[in-house]
């Protein structure tokens, strides 16, 4: 993504001419729409002449005059008709202020995208001779494909399904844009695992080849042997192994991206169920999960619906978001596992993001806490009014966001109902907050390896799930909602592109 800029009706803050105006902001070489939703901050100077030639990094700010600031989230450019955003400059102090601040002039924003981010890669790739890693039967295998960076952490940016019980398997095929791999020529790890129920896989063995080498791979036909690192004494060494890895099939064309979609008036619809459950703790203690602090600071589930739903709100037009609550028993009724968080018992929607806050905080003096913990019913509900926008001729994609404390107590019917919705267009984000050991969540999310299945023996047809406990979220490092959107886009564009449904001319 790149974004460029343009200014109007600036302030003239030099004496004798016009101001030089620079901007100056942080941006990331690849702008992931949604990934990296946090808010954008444009600051303004009026750069003196003597400064002209000095690169932008090394410009002291302390030095030039400033001439006003302006924040936006990037979501609310790219769902623009026309990509462009027309934002008011304001100072500093009263950026923050409730009082309406002073117009410093107007900064427009354009988004565009990189022909880079439309290219992708499409292969088939399958091996040979793989070695068996479990006692009684063959290997399950699957690949994850991962770029390589310059501190040489991989990062994973593709993965295979399982295959069951097979020494030669041949995988489905798999899409790699070249933005995500950084260019044809940009290393990859190619590791080839065993699947293990517990999450610890067995390397199988791996290879180091660019998509460029996969094409040459291909047009050979041959294949190439992967390696194991092995421990000889201290030092590890490459153990060059019978295994082959083979390209069976390599394309490139140029595809509808993301905010290709957008841009033809597709939407984001966003949803959110909220775990009412005992093992919350009682709300009115300060120890609840569920307490709310008359500091204003927002607890946990606050939190995950603010940070999500505040990027997911410019992709919904109306901005009417279903609200559920489910594992409390209603005042004078008995307990429900999904219950519309306004109180209403005809209608589930509320106004915006406000309005889902308000609602919870109401619902809080409303219900008492029960259980046990159902996922089935908040998601079926969820996958109805996506079956009933499908069949209306909707181009909607729906996203749920729940919230939960503790281990889904009815996972089969979870299974059964999260397989039923991978059909339709729908993603549903889960949130674990608490201590709770949410390892059995992590089956529900298909990272880990291998597809859901459900209670007769069919695979869900994709992957919908996304799950991040909100304890691993909180150094720092990486916000609950990139963690959370991560795979949003693939999940979406996999729909899309499965149904061969194409974006409307914008």
């Amino acid at each position: 993504m790149q974004l460029s800029y343009s200014a109007a009706d600036l302030r003239d803050r030099d004496v004798l001419s016009k101001s030089d105006p620079c901007w100056l902001f942080i941006q990331k070489e690849e702008m992931e729409y949604l990934k990296n939703l946090a808010a954008l901050k444009f600051h303004v100077y009026d750069v003196d002449t003597q400064f002209h030639n000095v690169e932008v990094k090394m410009l002291k700010l302390d030095e030039q005059q400033f001439l006003g600031e302006a924040t936006c989230a990037l979501s609310e450019i790219v769902t623009k008709s026309n990509r462009s955003l027309t934002l008011d400059l304001v100072h500093r102090e009263e950026s923050t202020r409730s009082t309406r601040p002073r117009n410093l002039g107007k900064l427009t924003v354009h988004a565009e995208e990189s022909v880079s981010s439309k290219t992708t890669t499409e292969m088939i790739l399958r091996c040979s001779d793989l070695e068996y890693k479990d006692l009684f039967s063959k290997s399950d295998p699957f690949l994850i494909i991962s770029k390589e960076v310059e501190n040489g952490t991989p990062i994973p940016v593709c993965k295979t399904e399982v295959i069951k019980n097979d020494l030669k398997p041949t995988w489905k095929r798999v899409f790699l844009n070249i933005q995500q791999v950084g260019s044809k020529d940009s290393p990859l790890v190619i590791e080839c695992f065993n699947f293990n129920s517990n999450g610890k896989h067995d390397l199988i063995g791996k290879i180091h080849k660019s998509l460029a080498d996969l094409e040459k791979l291909h047009s050979s036909g041959q294949g190439e042997n992967l390696f194991l690192p092995t421990l000889v004494g201290h030092d590890y060494h490459n153990k060059i192994l019978k295994s082959q890895l083979f390209v069976e099939k390599f394309s490139q064309s140029v595809e509808h991206t993301f905010l290709d979609y957008l841009a033809g008036g597709c939407e984001l619809n966003f949803m959110v169920a909220i775990d009412f459950t005992a093992s919350n703790g009682n709300p009115r203690l300060p120890d609840s999960l569920h307490y709310i602090d008359p500091s204003g600071r927002p607890n946990a589930y606050q939190r995950a619906i603010i940070e999500v739903g505040e990027v997911l709100q410019f992709y919904d037009s109306d901005k009417r978001f279903p609200a559920w609550g489910f594992g409390a028993r209603p005042i004078d009724g008995p307990v429900s596992h999904c219950f519309n968080l306004n109180g209403s018992s005809h209608y589930c929607e509320v106004e915006g993001i406000q309005g889902i806050m308000m609602a919870y905080t109401s619902a809080l003096l409303n219900v008492s806490l029960a259980g046990p913990t159902l996922f089935g019913p908040v998601i079926s509900n969820a996958a109805l009014i996506a079956s009933q926008s499908l069949a209306n001729g909707g181009r909607k994609y729906f996203v749920l966001l729940i919230i939960t404390d503790g281990v889904v107590t009815d996972l089969q019917e979870t299974k059964d109902a999260l397989v039923k919705a991978s059909d339709l267009p729908l993603s549903i984000l889960i949130v674990g907050v608490g201590g709770a050991d949410f390892k059995e969540m992590e089956i529900l999310d298909a990272d880990k390896g291998e597809r859901l299945e459900n209670s007769t023996g069919r695979v869900a047809s994709r992957d919908i799930v996304q799950f991040v406990p909100f304890r691993d979220v909180q150094s720092g490092e990486i916000s609950v909602v990139q963690a959370l959107l991560s795979e949003l886009p693939t999940q979406f564009l996999t729909y899309m592109r499965t149904r061969d449904i194409q974006p409307l001319s914008s």
